[in-house]
């Protein structure tokens, strides 16, 4: 290799690294299992001399240092066969750009992993194939059959992915930074070493939780710091010798337009912040997830192992990086002798960590920016960018008749009037409710809808706006999360999957509207599409509670945090989930929304539409509301810097979203089409659903060029009221008027826009 292309930065390192007593043993044992397999002599990949100089042992050592022999081996035993599998799909498939080979080659794994070991499974063509029947057949029959699916599905997403980032090298194109970390997830495998970390530690993580907010974050955040950091020490090797273009560094080198040096330190920013991110997760989520699932005693526990287990995954893979010949690493700590293992040493590689003083200084300037935000600075006028929109809005011939009669809903809900016995529930009265014109949202969303359709999609957005602004005023000002979290709960009755089924007694607007939607709109579905429906509710409305608790904590969280959690607020799922369930749509497999291709579209939609609220009500947020959940704000406390260049860099990945958007209806859904062989209808359902998704971006850009909510004459003396200048601060403020009438704070778009708009 030629000169390092930067210094590496000082990594945040709070947990010391420790190395597991078994680390020879396991070393004997890989060589010996690699080569019965067929990995080594002969492969064409691998010599032994090449395991050597990799150690895996010495990473799972590391990375899990409390395991017993058999456990360590079986571990390391995975780490060469995933290994193994990235160099074996490189050689056959990256380097000659051969998609449909590595699709065919793909496609055959999943045989290999039965949830039920009587299954039989196909004889293996290569040692990646043997490898995986063997792996499988060893390590699942200690783990229970929820483990074995979300590890095998897991175990897929690496293996699959890998066709993302090779259509990637196809067209020389570098992912913007919010589509990798998300595919970094999957084709990273850290998802997959986690499941590892249930078995190493013997805590498996109880199903009743394992798909919780509080375990996703955990699994999460592990994955992006684990592979944020294995970007910093590959970058040359794929960037010099393997024409890699999934490589964070190269990711924001690329966005940011800046230096190697520039771009590194700021991986090493997202790593720290990340890292601080699983920290805050631990300490606060989890009791309250214990509390409200009831966990025992036994089950909080295997959780709090699953996180320290993390936790030395993290270290231990740092240290490894120090090491391993396969990395960038400068030479000096990895020519240093592995420590030999002492219960009662702490010296030797990894001690590093043990640095409080450094520890404390590379976390202290995110950490404190993070929550040590003043409320209401004087910030100006928002400024609007130009926008580049590739799609045209034409609005509902319907939308005067829909203006009227979404009022009149309003009123019959009880949503235009303060709720008996509900202190600071005067959230809108009519002249607010005609200034937010949600109807001109929905005409533009759905611009070939019947009256009746039109109605009931600008009801969803008028419902999710006054939620929007409820939470804020009548939970958030008196940091009432108690009660914030049983309104939520209650929220849930109001949609019952048997519509014969007694339903609960509303007792306020909110539950009074909710309960009108749900009944006119799930009437119509199958039993599983108004699961899938319900869900997408419950999801934005527990999203609420987020923002809630992180106001609590005066905490403005990270860009990758906010940005995946602003989907929810903005109630992204809850659209989409209704585009998909228009007519036609189903002919469209479920498998086919699942992937990872319209996943990465429908994101893409969201994210654009997220970041445009953001930069049109950032006065109205930042300066008026106090409010901490705003794309600008996130961006200038992440990389400390001022209003306008926090401004350039969203517009910058509002054009990203876009394009991505486009490139990958263009050139991806076309491939997934083909992948699953799908019929001439469900292709003609799956453009329909892209002009949908087209409608939604520019139907909402229409709407906040056209609202009277973001100008400052309007936030200064809202209609109807007396200026509110100077009124009360802290969360929820920009709905706290006691003699204010009107102004709807953090107004959004419900089901149709997204119920987060600002």
């Amino acid at each position: 290799m030629s000169q390092q292309p930067f210094e590496l930065p000082t990594f945040y390192t709070p947990h010391p690294a420790r190395l597991n007593p078994h680390l020879e043993a396991a070393r004997t044992h890989s060589r010996t299992w690699a080569r019965g397999m067929g990995m080594l002599e002969g492969s064409g990949i691998w010599e032994q001399r090449d395991l050597d100089a990799h150690d895996y042992a010495l990473l799972c050592a590391y990375t899990h240092p409390d395991c017993d022999a058999d456990a360590l081996s079986l571990v390391t035993d995975w780490y060469v066969w995933v290994f193994f599998f990235d160099d074996h799909f490189l050689e056959e498939f990256k380097r000659s750009l051969d998609r449909a080979g590595g699709k065919e080659y793909l496609d055959r794994l999943p045989a290999f992993m039965p949830m039920d070991l009587s299954t039989p499974v196909p004889e293996p063509a290569n040692p990646v194939e043997a490898g995986l029947a063997d792996l499988w057949a060893r390590t699942v029959p200690h783990m229970s059959a929820d483990w074995r699916r979300r590890f095998a599905e897991s175990t897929e997403h690496l293996l699959n992915e890998s066709l993302w980032e090779l259509s990637n090298i196809g067209i020389h194109r570098v992912p913007n930074p919010v589509e990798y970390i998300e595919m970094r997830r999957k084709v990273g495998g850290a998802p997959w070493s986690a499941g590892l970390v249930e078995y190493a530690t013997g805590a498996e993580v109880p199903a009743a939780v394992a798909g919780s907010r509080p375990l996703r974050v955990l699994r999460d955040t592990f994955s992006d710091a684990v592979h944020l950091r294995n970007d910093l020490f590959s970058y040359q090797r794929e960037t010099e010798e393997e024409g890699e273009l999934s490589n964070g560094v190269l990711v924001l080198e690329t966005f940011l337009d800046c230096t190697t040096q520039e771009a590194a330190d700021s991986v090493n920013d997202l790593i720290t912040s990340r890292l601080q991110q699983f920290e805050n997760t631990v300490v606060t989520e989890l009791p309250v997830l214990f509390a409200e699932q009831r966990l025992d005693a036994a089950s909080c526990a295997d959780v709090l192992a699953y996180a320290k287990g993390l936790q030395d995954w993290q270290s231990g893979g740092h240290e490894w990086h120090l090491r391993s010949s396969r990395y960038m690493n400068g030479g000096g700590t990895a020519a240093r002798p592995a420590p030999t293992w002492s219960p009662f040493s702490l010296g030797g590689l990894g001690t590093s960590a043990a640095d409080l003083h450094t520890a404390l200084a590379t976390a202290a300037g995110p950490r404190l920016r993070s929550t040590t935000h003043v409320p209401h600075p004087k910030v100006g006028p928002s400024r609007i960018p130009e926008i580049s929109m590739p799609f045209t809005t034409t609005l509902s011939p319907h939308l005067e008749g829909a203006r009227g009669r979404l009022v009149a809903w309003a009123h019959r809900m009880g949503m235009l009037r303060p709720q008996p016995g509900v202190p600071l529930s005067d959230v809108w009265d009519e002249p607010a409710m005609i200034r937010h014109d949600l109807a001109l949202c929905a005409a533009g969303l759905h611009p070939d809808a019947t009256p009746g359709q039109l109605d009931l999609a600008s009801a969803w957005l008028a419902w999710g706006t006054y939620a929007d602004d409820y939470y804020p005023q009548v939970f958030g000002r008196p940091r009432d999360l108690a009660a914030a979290k049983l309104c939520t709960a209650r929220l849930s009755s109001f949609m019952p999957l048997d519509l014969a089924a007694p339903a609960s007694q509303p007792v306020n607007a909110l539950e009074r509207g909710l309960a009108d939607l749900w009944a006119r709109t799930a009437a119509p579905m199958t039993p599983e599409a108004r699961r899938t429906f319900r869900q997408a509710v419950d999801v934005m409305t527990a999203s609420w509670l987020w923002e809630l608790d992180n106001h609590v904590q005066n905490r403005i969280p990270d860009p990758v945090d906010y940005i995946e959690m602003r989907r929810a607020t903005f109630g992204s799922d809850l659209t989409m989930s209704l585009s998909r369930l228009g007519p036609g749509r189903q002919v469209v497999p479920p498998e086919v929304y699942r992937s990872g291709t319209l996943r990465a579209l429908e994101n893409s939609a969201a994210d654009f539409a997220c970041l445009l609220n953001d930069v049109f009500s950032y006065q109205k947020e930042i300066e008026y509301e106090g409010e901490l959940h705003n794309g600008i704000l996130v961006v200038q406390t992440f990389f400390d810097c001022d209003y306008p260049t926090a401004l350039h860099i969203v517009h910058d990945l509002m054009a990203s979203r876009m394009d991505e958007f486009q490139h990958t209806a263009a050139h991806q859904l076309p491939v997934v089409c083909d992948d699953f062989d799908l019929s001439p209808e469900a292709r003609a359902a799956l453009d329909g659903y892209v002009r949908e998704l087209e409608n939604w971006m520019a139907g909402i850009l229409t709407w906040h060029r056209g609202c009277r909510r973001y100008t400052e004459p309007e936030l200064r003396h809202p209609a109807g009221s007396p200026g509110w200048l100077g009124a009360p601060g802290g969360l929820g403020t920009s709905a706290a008027r006691l003699h204010r009438v009107g102004a709807g704070a953090g107004a959004g778009a419900g089901a149709g826009a997204g119920a987060g708009v600002g």
